[in-house]
Formats: C-alpha cells, structure tokens, sequence
C-alpha cells in the first residue's frame, strides 16, 4: 500500500489561519449588549488561507 503525501496548508502567514477577531468597543448598548466588531486579517481578507498563486510564487515557503 502506497502512502500518499499531502500538500501543505496554504496558512495565512499574516494570521496564522486566525482570520477574523472579535474585539470589543470598551463599553455596552442600553440593553446591557457586549458591544463588539469583528475585525478581518488584510491579508487575506478572512479567509485564513492564501491564495495559490502567492504560494507558487513564495516558492512553497509559508
């Protein structure tokens, strides 16, 4: 049986696959609501990947 071998992940290498973040505004709504935004990586715009020609043209490197 022949052991097959994968490709690496395509990490994003800005954020680590961790794409988006919850961050908070420091305080709460009238209702008592944690108010919070989420904040995508500019990198790779949330996707937490890259795209395959930025990693053909790294040269396989992360």
């Amino acid at each position: 049986m022949t052991d097959h071998a994968h490709p690496a992940p395509r990490i994003c290498p800005v954020c680590d696959g961790f794409a988006s973040a919850a961050v908070t505004l420091g305080g709460r709504d009238r209702h008592g609501h944690l108010r919070v935004i989420t904040v995508h990586c500019p990198a790779c715009h949330g996707a937490g990947t890259r795209p395959a020609r930025a990693a053909a043209l790294a040269g396989g490197r992360a």
